[in-house]
């Protein structure tokens, strides 16, 4: 018989106390109310913020004593400039325990009701593999990697990209495929501007023709792209368009359309081209395993999203859409691509390839202002694709459309009406009469069954998906008043409406790679994104450092949300009363980051950081315009300010005027008064980073706000830097006008691998009103009177609301206090480090006091005697275990180092050690004792297959090269699966899909395979 023994605890008051006491930080309130002996409530022993703050108070101290200073008041004091220091605590609800957030989270999520979605739209329930939810969903080594700059340490993830590439590039029958976009919407608005680009005859008006039968949220973010790039929409119906029109430089066709036909397009395909126009196709990855592809049509572009492939519903997002074009089009296609180059072995390799298109290099010049993609959801989508094969995809289409063709059937029985003609899983119904609509809406409403619903008179429509059983489809018979599935299921045979055995029917393989072959059991599965998992470092092997990034603690409990089916199975287009739970969340949110901003209004709606910029310009726009001074049109932006400023410029129309900033890395405030004068009868605005992408916080920001201001501009504050003003200051309330926030960096949703992120934008009241809209579903801050929503610039009205509960959560744990300190400490981290390395590496910007921000610059320009430079610190630091940090930006040849608040004082120094070993490698070379090529800096990083070959020809030893400080072990070494990558040959052979298993010789890939 088991026995416990059961000792008696000291007093509650008495225990809970010494508790309080040991604790690092945020007890002092508790142990007060303790000590009068009459707490109102039960106390909280639980802290979240321990959790979420590396450091404890000792070594908080520690490094406080070699930064010099007495405490973290008084390092915020000599950093923060003092005219925008804030005094009070910030107006929020104080922490919950995460046993109590789960508790909320919960009673929130009760608040949304599940209905079976069959409203289409280009949104579907699909079943999510078990296997992928739980090993890259759910799982921290793929959630919380960064972008694939370091390709070395990236190959698990680009690898499964490129599986992504190649079932796009298969799918759509279009060679090549970049790696993601946001969403379908913005991908539409992304084939615009390709077309435009493409035009020959630049003083012609640009035309670009849309035919009627497109998602309309689609339609929405195309029309407001078009307005400031000069682009005349024409949207009609294709068949009596006129493709000769001059100016024409694209057109534009939903395949299958939105009222569910599969069309023949390939006449008027033609007749644009005969134009030099290009022709773009929108598109649904299912429907191509049974319908004939985009490029066997002839079309030059295809897009769409790959949300069904895998990827919850999630009241809109976040989705990954995919985009397709001819090999003419390579170098103008938007986005990321995953291409194959050779490492310094001549093994085969992946990179991120033609990234001198991108944004950070081009600025106002790149082909967008895309700053980020989908990652996370295209490896969900691709692994999805890996699971079923092209068997099983085709078997899941040709149950989803053997079920329409039964509701179709039933819907006839019944009286009801369907144009004639091929459909896939969507059918437009007119039913027969007013009080059968009303009688089908109310039987609707009582199976708990969503349908989307027409402006014209008794129209529905009914999109099918694989999740449908034959009960499913029995009571959405019983909607429509026809037969059971019982009686039809037997009679039906392939006739109007089908596909097969007609001319739309697909003849053509696809997936067809031995990837999409091998890993159909679960097992096989599970140890394939183990196995690329192992390929890659994130922040569950180390910190990540990037500057201007801010890869900080993506919490479990802040995630756990997403899982929940009251979360990921809400359409985006659902009745309101189903989404009272998202709604609350929005709300709470809404409120919280107008309090920490000091803005008046928010809008949830961008999904990455760039998107936020832009919409937060075409709000300055619209408002401007509203007040009669729509020309203004010139935009400052300072050489400190984010990469993406000056591009989100030129898509909204304006003119971009470099400001110049000083050698202590402000701007130059004399520079910005002559710009001023000079424009100030077409100033718009200027765009500012704050903290400046040097890391300091400049202490004329006020003034230069009132400047902008007294000419007649706004002041755009780029909130990329975000995570060093949280508590401290507030844009809103110091001069800025309106500002995105990135809340997959300060407010805690993962980077996903580079994707998903969301860019809310913050305003002050005078703005408010010209928030973005949305064509389906208005969201409810543009439904005042007052509202003059600028247009509409993502697919779904809050954007990718399934991951808005993580920064939700995340305020709710750590409360007033707890977000003050993890800014304070954010700064202390970096200004430690910066103390550290400065007796090795030159650190560029300081403030007056010494101080840097929540990030700092190494100047690594100049090592004399060496060809070595920022590039190979970079790689050799892979040899350490880390992900180098920001490299060449913002200023070439440095590296940006972001350490956050998460990383405690043991991982900053490990890092710092590094460096400092590092510093000695190069020093060797300066001093002769290493070779100037043939040395451990030049030809890091050093793979575990060059370390244990049989051979070492290297002048220096195989543990210098993988172990060289103690703390590296054989049970701690992290590995890159790569040697050096090849980047200039990843440039000039581009090849984005997935190679021949052959091709372990890089030779193999001179000339592109035939799939």
């Amino acid at each position: 018989m088991l026995r416990l023994t059961i000792k008696r605890l000291p007093s509650l008051n008495v225990n809970i106390t010494q508790i309080c006491q040991s604790s690092s930080f945020g007890f002092s309130k508790l142990t007060n109310s303790l000590s009068s002996g009459k707490p109102d409530t039960l106390p909280i022993i639980e802290d979240f913020s321990r959790r979420h703050i590396g450091p404890n108070q000792a070594e908080m101290d520690e490094m406080l004593k070699t930064i010099g200073v007495e405490s973290l008041d008084e390092l915020t004091r000599g950093t923060v400039p003092e005219d925008i220091l804030v005094e009070r605590d910030l107006e929020i609800s104080e922490p919950m325990s995460e046993l109590e957030l789960a508790r909320r989270v919960n009673k929130i999520a009760a608040k949304n009701k599940v209905f079976r979605n069959y409203i289409g739209m280009g949104y579907y329930d699909s079943k999510v593999p078990p296997p992928i939810v739980r090993n890259i969903l759910e799982n921290p080594g793929w959630y919380t990697s960064y972008t694939p700059y370091q390709a070395e340490i990236a190959q698990g993830r680009m690898e499964s990209l490129i599986n992504f590439q190649t079932m796009v590039s298969d799918m759509t029958g279009l060679p090549i495929a970049n790696a993601s976009l946001l969403d379908e919407a913005t991908a539409a608005a992304e084939a615009l501007a390709l077309c435009y680009r493409n035009l020959k005859k630049k003083k012609v008006t640009p035309l670009f023709f849309v035919d009627h039968a497109i998602f309309p949220q689609s339609l929405g973010v195309i029309l407001t792209r078009a307005k400031y790039l000069g682009v005349k929409v024409i949207i009609g119906d294709y068949k009596t368009f006129d493709y000769n029109k001059p100016g024409l430089c694209g057109v534009l066709f939903q395949y299958p359309n939105s009222d569910g036909k599969v069309i023949d397009y390939t006449e008027y395909i033609q007749a644009a081209q005969a134009n030099n126009a290009l022709a773009a196709c929108a598109t649904d990855l299912l429907a191509l395993t049974m319908i004939k592809p985009p490029g066997e049509y002839g079309f030059d572009v295809a897009f769409g999203s790959a949300q069904r492939f895998g990827v919850p519903l999630g009241y809109g997002g976040p989705h990954a859409a995919f985009f397709s074009v001819k090999k003419s089009l390579q170098r103008s296609i938007p986005g990321r691509i995953i291409g194959v180059t050779k490492d310094a072995d001549n093994r085969l390799a992946y990179r991120l390839t033609l990234q001198t298109r991108e944004q950070h290099i081009k600025r106002n010049k790149a082909t967008s202002n895309i700053c980020t993609a989908q990652a996370l959801l295209a490896n969900m989508a691709a692994m999805y694709a890996v699971y079923h094969g092209a068997e099983g995809l085709y078997s899941i289409a040709e149950k989803v459309h053997y079920s329409t063709c039964i509701v179709a059937e039933g819907a006839r029985r019944a009286g009801h009406h369907i144009d004639e003609g091929a459909f896939f899983d969507t059918l437009k119904i007119t039913i027969r009469s007013e009080q059968a609509y009303q009688d089908a809406l109310i039987n609707a409403e009582i199976r708990q069954i969503n349908i989307r619903k027409y402006d014209e008179p008794n129209t529905i429509g009914i999109s099918l998906d694989e999740t449908v059983t034959s009960e499913d489809l029995d009571d959405l018979l019983f909607v429509l008043g026809a037969p059971s599935v019982t009686n039809l299921w037997q009679q039906l045979k392939p006739k109007d409406g089908g596909i097969l055995r007609t001319k739309f029917e697909r003849t053509s393989e696809f997936l067809t790679h031995p990837t999409f072959k091998n890993y159909r059991s679960e097992h096989q599965l599970t140890r394939y994104i183990r196995y690329l998992e192992r390929k890659d470092v994130s922040l569950i092997h180390s910190m990540i450092p990037l500057g201007s990034c801010t890869m900080k603690l993506n919490a479990t409990s802040e995630l756990t949300p997403i899982s929940k089916p009251e979360f990921a199975n809400i359409h985006p287009f659902a009745p309101s009363y189903q989404t009272q739970g998202f709604h609350k969340i929005i709300k709470d949110l809404h409120d919280d980051l107008c309090e920490i901003t000091g803005y008046d209004a928010i809008s949830f709606q961008p999904n990455s950081g760039a998107q936020g910029e832009y919409a937060g310009l075409m709000a300055i726009r619209a408002y401007q315009h509203d007040i009669g001074e729509g020309d203004r049109n010139i935009c400052l932006v300072p050489v400190s300010a984010h990469g993406t400023n000056p591009a989100s410029a030129q898509m909204a129309g304006l003119n971009v005027v470099v400001v110049k900033t000083l050698s202590n890395g402000e701007i130059d405030m004399n520079d910005v008064r002559e710009k001023c004068e000079k424009y100030k009868g077409k100033l718009s605005c200027i765009m500012i980073t704050y903290p400046s992408t040097y890391g300091v916080f400049e202490p004329s920001v006020r003034e230069l706000c009132e400047l902008i201001h007294d000419h007649g501009g706004q002041v755009y504050l780029d909130g990329a830097n975000m995570n060093a003003m949280v508590g401290l200051c507030k844009p809103g309330k110091f001069g800025a006008d309106v500002s995105h926030l990135n809340l997959h960096k300060t407010f805690c949703i993962p980077h996903g691998g580079g994707g998903p992120g969301v860019g809310p934008i913050g305003v002050r009241s005078h703005l408010a009103p010209f928030l973005p809209s949305h064509e389906v579903l208005p969201p409810v801050e543009t439904l005042h009177p007052g509202a003059r929503p600028f247009g509409q610039v993502s697919a779904a009205p809050y954007g990718s609301a399934l991951i808005l509960p993580i920064s939700w959560a995340y305020l709710k744990l750590m409360g007033p206090t707890a977000l003050r300190t993890a800014t304070e400490v954010a700064i202390l981290n970096a200004n430690y480090m910066a103390k550290r390395l400065e007796p090795y590496y030159p650190i560029m910007f300081r403030n007056d006091n010494g101080f840097c921000a929540h990030e700092f610059i190494l100047d690594t320009r100049n090592f004399p005697g060496t060809n070595i430079g920022v590039m190979d610190i970079a790689k050799r630091l892979q040899d350490y275990g880390f992900h180098g940090p920001t490299t060449s930006w913002p200023v070439v040849n440095t590296l940006m180092i972001e350490p956050t608040e998460s990383e405690d004082k043991a991982e900053l120094d490990r890092f710092c050690d590094a460096l400092i070993a590092i510093r000695g490698e190069i020093r060797e070379v300066q001093e002769g004792i290493a070779d100037p090529d043939n040395n451990v800096v030049k030809r890091a990083p050093h793979t575990i297959d060059v370390v244990a070959a049989d051979t070492w020809d290297r002048p220096y030893s195989r543990k210098k090269a993988a172990f060289p400080l103690p703390w590296l072990t054989s049970t701690k070494k992290i590995w890159p699966s790569t040697a050096r990558v090849d980047d200039a040959y990843g440039d000039q052979n581009v090849f984005c899909t997935c190679p021949p298993l052959s091709a372990y010789s890089i030779d193999d890939l001179e000339q592109p395979p035939k799939k």
